[in-house]
């Protein structure tokens, strides 16, 4: 990083390693040194949107034995006060607190932004932080609709900083342990996988208009998106279920699974996507599908399917969520954890792997979360030594836009015809319709 603080403390020691013993700085103890923000290659974080998952993401940044976390970016003043408070405890120094993420970009310590906010947020940040000169983690899905996936990898490739989308899986070891055979040949020739989704979610209701409570900066909280009134039923999680803000059950937790698949199939762009499904089990608010199949095709004779159940849980492979993998010789089961099965055509187990990791007792991290924070590590050597990481935002854009693809379908009812070149839908404007977004005057995304 050009003239980062970064550079500059590894030159002033440098230099200052002739004239002193064992290359510290005059009048620093080896305990003050290791305290300088910025020395052994530390890298600052400023987290955004700290409720629940962005709570649990951040604390997991804070853990890390290089990573200090200096912001606490949220518009709901109790959920900044709380993570920073968290914050302190795991750091011994609190972070500062700023709901306005574009004053947060303006801080010069800050080398990378985690963007955890909610979906309309996900690529607009990540954009402004790019164009700030800082690297970017971002939850999936990594873009609220296709033309912001578009925006944010030439975003990356502008501006040339690291990407890591929060597809975790892509870094547990027995995960890829289990892609590495299926590419291997395993099963044979895998030609089908199946995933899904099951949930039992309780019912929204149908929202009053009320005040926005005094907490809460609702006009940050919109940001990009397109004003609506506060209503009582929206935060903080059931804006998932309305396309204004969220992108339903396909993208809150679809990605994780179809991303395991694309991977696994080694496919890029469909040729054909279709959706079939709806809001089935009540009557109130709820805007996007609780009830949910869509099926990709794929040029090399091969096709995902996603199921998603937001309201009746009843499992698949004895798991709420997971990918299966059809072959030629077999299948391959990637559950929901760090583990996988394999069957052959008789649907006799011939092998398990389970989580055989060893949590490390130095290490600071919640052994809950070691898993996660392996992609964080990930991450983290992507920016000290330029290493691809596990989730680049192209392969990203990639799995993200089979599901933005099954929601167009979903809204529009017919099947897509889609490019398998680059995942443009063909000969039909109705659905290009939705390949972009409106957005609020004055905050659309540009590179």
């Amino acid at each position: 990083m050009k003239n980062s603080r970064r550079t500059f403390v590894k030159k002033a020691i440098a230099g200052a390693t002739f004239a002193t013993v064992g290359g510290m700085l005059p009048g620093m103890t080896a305990k003050s040194y290791g305290k300088i923000i910025g020395a052994n290659d530390r890298i600052n974080v400023a987290s955004m949107g700290v409720v629940s998952r962005g709570h649990a993401v951040g604390t997991n940044f804070a853990s890390q034995k290089q990573c200090d976390v200096i912001y606490s970016c949220d518009v709901d003043i109790r959920a900044a006060e709380k993570f920073a408070g968290s914050i302190n405890e795991i750091q011994g120094r609190r972070p500062k607190i700023e709901k306005d993420l574009r004053k947060v970009l303006e801080d010069k310590d800050v080398d990378a932004l985690v963007v955890t906010a909610p979906d309309h947020w996900h690529a607009p940040a990540a954009i402004l932080g790019l164009k700030a000169g800082k690297h970017v983690y971002v939850e999936k899905p990594c873009a609220h609709n296709p033309h912001e996936g578009e925006l944010l990898m030439a975003a990356q490739k502008k501006y040339n900083k690291v990407v890591q989308v929060g597809n975790q899986r892509r870094s547990w070891p027995n995960v890829i342990k289990g892609i590495e055979e299926l590419h291997n040949g395993v099963i044979g020739r895998p030609y089908m996988a199946k995933t899904w989704y099951a949930n039992n979610r309780a019912p929204i209701g149908n929202g009053k208009q009320v005040p926005v409570p005094e907490w809460l900066d609702f006009e940050l909280w919109q940001g990009p998106a397109p004003r609506e009134a506060y209503r009582d039923n929206l935060i903080h999680y059931n804006w998932h279920w309305f396309w204004n803000w969220g992108t339903g059950e396909a993208l809150n937790n679809g990605t994780h699974m179809v991303d395991l698949a694309r991977w696994g199939l080694q496919v890029e762009y469909p040729n054909k996507v279709n959706s079939s499904g709806g809001r089935y089990r009540y009557d109130d608010d709820w805007q996007t599908p609780d009830t949910q199949v869509i099926n990709m095709e794929f040029d090399n004779k091969s096709m995902i399917t996603w199921e998603g159940r937001s309201c009746n849980g009843k499992q698949i492979e004895k798991g709420s969520v997971g990918t299966l993998f059809y072959g030629e010789d077999g299948s391959l089961l990637i559950e929901g954890g760090n583990s996988y099965k394999i069957f052959n055509l008789k649907n006799e187990l011939v092998k398990e792997v389970t989580n055989d990791m060893v949590i490390d007792p130095t290490n600071r991290s919640n052994p809950a979360q070691a898993l996660d924070a392996l992609h964080i590590q990930n991450f983290f050597d992507g920016i000290t030594d330029g290493i691809e990481v596990r989730s680049e935002i192209v392969g990203a854009h990639q799995s993200t836009l089979l599901l933005q693809l099954g929601n167009i379908s979903q809204r529009i009812g017919r099947t897509l015809h889609v490019d398998s070149s680059n995942g443009n839908i063909k000969y039909d404007p109705k659905a290009m319709e939705l390949w972009k977004r409106e957005y609020e005057p004055g905050w659309e995304p540009t590179v």
